[in-house]
């Protein structure tokens, strides 16, 4: 993630942090309300990134979800957990059907899903059945079982998934498009050296010198364009029945094919770091995507390496906090360069 944002005083932050229940009796239709948790971890991350607009955006999410309720005369459950930046939730159509009903602070990466889910149109993704695009709502198709990628512990089986899942996924750019392209993603580097004064503050310098050459050189040699998930990593691919396994939460990016496996390199953290030999996880990795995929080896290294950087970079914008794992994998990244 990475958007402008105002904080919140911190006063307003601690207020926000309980976990907080809401009962909203019942709506006009007589739908059963919806009854809501809003755990703690999750106000917070909300408030980092959003700010003010965050607090009422988690004032108002009682109210859309008993609205959402109503629309589509839903019986909405729990939600997943852990929450990350949106609530995210399973939910039960009138003949039985199961769905899920995502919610999030309206900004441009919520439209970009959208507009990417609705161009894959269930093809090695999740369907998408409805949205509010100005209101940050989506209806999704329930996946099922829904094991994540994660839960696979053979590494190379669990690497063979993801790349049938991105070859599914693929598309030409399209002519005309709302996405984001790896170039104004790399961009942001550019406020790493703002923010540190020309420097790289916390961050080693001699990588994110490495991390700006390779994008210099990437980019301008990139061919191809493709629309590219932006975020495909185990967490990001579950188990499912019309399909074996099938993507969600795609950001929507345009960029060359090879771009989309940085993110796959480097997860799942922190599980990939506690291993007892990563280096040789990330080398076998490596190597055996350029082989699926047709992908040059150095030019596969150099988008993992610059990417782990920029995402470091963005945990560090965003939250101040949680930048450490992507660095260390780029550094792990960087001695496998022949």
């Amino acid at each position: 993630m990475n958007a402008a944002r105002e904080r919140a005083p911190a006063w307003s932050r601690k207020a926000s942090g309980k976990i907080d229940t809401f009962w909203n009796g019942r709506n006009s239709r007589g739908y059963e309300a919806v009854i809501i948790k809003i755990p703690k971890i999750f106000s917070r991350r909300v408030i980092e990134l959003h700010g003010r607009v965050g607090i009422e955006w988690l004032s108002r999410l009682p109210s859309m979800l008993d609205e959402c309720s109503e629309r589509w005369s839903l019986a909405i459950e729990p939600p997943f957990e852990p929450l990350s930046y949106n609530y995210v939730a399973p939910a039960t159509l009138p003949d039985g059907h199961g769905v899920v009903l995502k919610v999030g602070v309206p900004n441009p990466e919520l439209l970009t899903e959208i507009e990417a889910l609705q161009i894959f149109n269930g093809r090695g993704s999740v369907r998408l059945l409805d949205a509010r695009p100005e209101q940050g709502i989506l209806l999704l198709e329930r996946l099922k079982p829904g094991e994540s990628l994660t839960a696979v512990s053979d590494n190379e089986k669990a690497i063979s998934v993801a790349v049938r899942v991105m070859k599914q996924l693929w598309r030409p750019a399209p002519a005309q498009h709302s996405f984001p392209t790896v170039r104004r993603w790399a961009s942001g580097l550019e406020r790493l050296r703002k923010a540190f004064d020309g420097g790289s503050g916390p961050f080693p310098k001699e990588l994110v010198n490495t991390a700006e050459t390779l994008f210099a050189e990437l980019i301008p040699s990139s061919h191809s364009p493709m629309l590219l998930h932006g975020d495909l990593h185990h967490s990001n691919i579950l188990s499912a029945e019309r399909e074996p396994w099938l993507a969600l939460d795609p950001k929507g990016v345009i960029g060359e094919a090879a771009y989309e496996v940085g993110a796959l390199l480097r997860n799942p953290i922190p599980q990939l770091l506690d291993a007892p030999q990563p280096k040789r996880i990330l080398a076998r990795r490596v190597d055996q995507m350029a082989e699926a995929l047709g992908f040059d080896r150095e030019r596969l290294l150099g988008w993992g390496i610059s990417q782990a950087v920029l995402s470091a970079w963005w945990s560090f914008e965003d939250h101040g906090y949680g930048w450490e794992p992507a660095i260390a994998c780029a550094e792990h990244l960087t001695t496998l360069v022949k």
